[in-house]
């Protein structure tokens, strides 16, 4: 049977819950998105790349849909192209397809959120956030979306640190905003907000084609102080309310 989005059982928009499992079922059939939508999406590009020629129209993971009950996530996505993913967001009709993908929040040993800007050529132009990235076919395994190798690689990508150097928090937790559901993760680092900064300074220098064009330590949760995304004010309240902890140290 088709799954279905079960909206009116998720979470309240923007509340932060403890995801107890997760399960994301890539199918081998055309999104039903992508083919009623081909032609706009394909008009839609045109005007995209010609505001950006950088943008690459590679295939990524979109579900079609996401049902969440009781902290348990499960979706059944299809691999569609860049194209449709940015006529999607543009209206987000959720009964169409929903966005999910993952985030790992990355702590310094003092304390900090580490965040990056994205460079003028990305599709977040100067939005400030944790390094993170859009399922694509690479993070398909057997079938299903490997949500923590696409968290290794994205922020291996953009800042050169490696997750599996990092003691990683006990649990996922998610939210959900405008359509979009964020999957979460705090990995602290032994090195300070000052140390972070520089790796992924001295990475971004050496990368011939820098996704980010800078990166800073985060202390406060200012809603104001960045161009954040939607997700990043909730999960920075929640983290410098104490909520850090969930890493095993404090």
């Amino acid at each position: 049977m088709m799954l279905m989005s079960n909206f009116h059982d998720w979470p309240e928009a923007g509340a932060i819950f403890p995801v107890s499992d997760f399960d994301l079922t890539v199918l081998d059939t055309p999104h039903p998105y992508e083919q009623a939508e081909a032609q706009a999406a394909a008009l839609n590009w045109q005007a995209e790349i010609a505001r950006n020629p950088a943008f690459f129209n590679g295939r990524m993971v979109l579900p079609r849909a996401i049902m969440i009950r009781q902290g348990a996530i499960r979706g059944e996505c299809h691999l569609v192209d860049y194209s449709t993913f940015l006529l999607w967001r543009k209206t987000k009709p959720r009964d169409k397809a929903v966005h999910l993908f993952g985030l790992p929040v990355i702590l310094s040993a003092d304390g900090a959120v580490i965040a990056i800007r994205m460079g003028p050529h990305t599709a977040n132009p100067g939005r400030v956030y944790c390094a993170a990235g859009s399922l694509d076919a690479s993070d398909i395994v057997e079938g299903r979306c490997d949500v923590e190798g696409n968290m290794r690689r994205e922020v291996a990508e953009e800042t050169g640190l490696d997750l599996a150097a990092a003691t990683a928090g006990e649990s996922f937790w998610a939210l959900h905003a405008d359509s979009v559901v964020t999957l979460f993760r705090l990995y602290r680092f032994s090195q300070t907000a000052d140390e972070l900064v520089s790796i992924i300074e001295r990475h971004a220098a050496d990368d011939p084609q820098p996704e980010i064009d800078a990166a800073m330590a985060i202390t406060t949760a200012d809603p104001t102080l960045y161009d954040y995304p939607p997700f990043m004010p909730g999960i920075l309240s929640w983290i410098f309310a104490g909520h850090s902890k969930d890493t095993g140290d404090g």
